[in-house]
């Protein structure tokens, strides 16, 4: 019985297989042209199942495919990779050439023009730099005289961005197309899972399959990851519903150890001024892949640009579990807090929750404490973290607090924007959702309020608790104001929190 594969490239025996039947077709256009070109992803994308797929196809077509890994060459001297390397040629190509310089390989090469060759180097930036210009050399070299000679085709495949990363070495390397291989499409999402559903008779509810393409942003390692999960935690239900697909998200966001975003989160902290600005501002900031944070994270798939230009999140997950890795764990405020609340205070005669009551509570906290204490700092005493990290953490703790004390849950949506935290808080069985924000000017603060109204109504809940951070220094026009109102039939409630930057810069 086939599974969902969470390791290594698919093999259709034994996993559940989308076959990318028009980018394999791309693919073959541009080997048939004799191009040499480069594909590259961040990992779990399945890059190593498409070139493999691609591989298959070109080998029915009378091409001869070596597929060379040289991911662990990074610290190896020369005579290791010229070992392997060729070992690795004579092993596909039935050759036997002799092991010699890297220029003198590709001149064994050049003199067959019998054959039809393809040589995929998977993992390209693992070969040790002091040898890697020579190795594109030969490979540039060998693209000029191609017609001549058996090597039709070299396929660069990486986890950077492999144009940037050639041209840096090659000077410039400017012969290599760039094959994109995309995320699946919510349409290979469901045809993935319904694979499992056909062979096996287990259903996943459609609420479900929509859940785990919006969270993963219908990354393929992840939507492998989350559908296994499910599976393995209910091998004998019929129907793997909505409440399932929850408690995966949770085990996901709370207790399991990935390696994809273990990287993902070592290069957030490599930017975390940069990566806190998308988390806590609303600023837009043109996607330039030439400015040095932006290209880092892009090619390690944590942000994208977006439809006008923008840097936006790319996958909803990572940036959950940003939030939650970037938190101030360490400062002791949630227990003072806890101590805060007078339950009966907080709800009215007929038991139903008084908001309001909690965001005056939350106020002379804030006048109290202020926000300093949610700003980390490293052993120096120099803040690792912006100052608008500390206004969304500072609410974040008060609410887990109270949603403590009156046994109530919480959970994030999947969303991809920038700069506000939307959290939907279940207490006595009546959900509100969330929005933290803060003001920048009029406009923003009107459209908030329609796109929180919009989410609600999206998600099927009546109430909607707008929470906007007001500089005490800027000037208000009369709409800015707190109040209770309908908009698109449902109940938003405003409140302001006032803070003084000039008190704890």
């Amino acid at each position: 019985m086939r599974e969902f594969n969470t390791s290594g490239p698919n093999i259709a025996k034994y996993h559940y297989t989308i076959e990318r039947t028009d980018l394999i077709e791309k693919g073959i256009k541009l080997v048939d042209k004799s191009r040499y070109f480069t594909i590259w992803a961040p990992r779990q994308t399945g890059k190593s199942t498409y070139f493999r797929q691609l591989a298959e196809k070109l080998t029915v077509l009378g091409y001869k495919v070596a597929h060379v890994n040289v991911e662990n060459y990074r610290n190896e001297p020369l005579h290791s990779f010229i070992s392997k390397f060729t070992w690795k040629l004579n092993e596909f190509w039935n050759e036997k050439f002799i092991d010699k310089t890297i220029g003198e390989i590709f001149q064994q090469i050049e003199q067959n023009n019998s054959e039809k060759y393809v040589l995929i180097v998977d993992e390209v930036e693992g070969i040790n730099a002091d040898y890697f210009s020579d190795f594109l050399h030969a490979i540039r070299s060998a693209y000029h005289t191609r017609e001549t000679h058996c090597l039709k085709s070299v396929i660069l495949v990486g986890v950077s961005n492999i144009v940037g990363v050639v041209s840096d070495n090659a000077s410039p390397f400017n012969i290599a197309d760039n094959l994109n291989v995309p995320y699946f499409t919510n349409a290979e999402v469901f045809e993935l899972i319904g694979q499992h559903e056909s062979e096996t008779g287990q259903i996943f509810e459609e609420k479900a399959k929509q859940k785990i393409s919006e969270i993963t942003a219908n990354q393929p390692g992840l939507v492998n990851g989350f559908a296994k999960k499910m599976v393995d935690d209910n091998p004998n239900k019929k129907v793997l519903n909505y409440e399932d697909y929850q408690k995966t998200e949770e085990w996901y966001l709370t207790e399991s150890i990935d390696k994809n975003f273990s990287n993902i989160l070592n290069k957030a902290k490599e930017e975390r001024h940069f990566v806190e600005r998308l988390l806590f501002t609303e600023e837009k900031i043109p996607f330039k892949i030439d400015r040095p944070a932006i290209k880092l994270l892009h090619t390690n798939g944590l942000i994208k640009k977006d439809e006008n230009g923008y840097v936006t999140f790319w996958v909803p997950f990572y940036k959950k579990r940003l939030y939650d890795a970037f938190y101030p764990y360490t400062n002791g405020e949630k227990a003072s807090i806890l101590r805060s609340f007078v339950v009966n205070e907080l709800f009215d005669v007929h038991g139903k929750l008084c908001f309001e009551s909690v965001i005056d509570g939350y106020k002379a906290y804030v006048k109290r404490r202020g926000f300093g204490v949610f700003r980390e700092r490293d052993e120096h005493g120099n803040y690792l973290s912006i100052k608008e990290s500390a206004l969304v953490y500072s609410f974040e703790t008060y609410i887990q607090a109270f949603l403590q004390v009156v046994e109530g849950k919480s959970y994030r949506e999947a969303d991809t924007g920038l700069g506000k935290s939307d959290l939907i808080i279940n207490v006595k069985s009546e959900e509100y959702l969330i929005e933290t924000k803060i003001y920048y000017y009029e406009s923003q603060f009107l459209s908030g309020k329609n796109q929180l109204a919009y989410y609600c109504k999206s998600l099927g809940l009546q109430n909607g608790v707008y929470l906007v951070f007001c500089p005490n220094d800027a000037r208000y026009p009369e709409s800015v104001t707190e109040k209770i109102e309908e908009i698109q039939g449902i109940k938003i409630s405003t409140y302001l929190v006032e803070y003084d930057e000039s008190t704890w810069k």
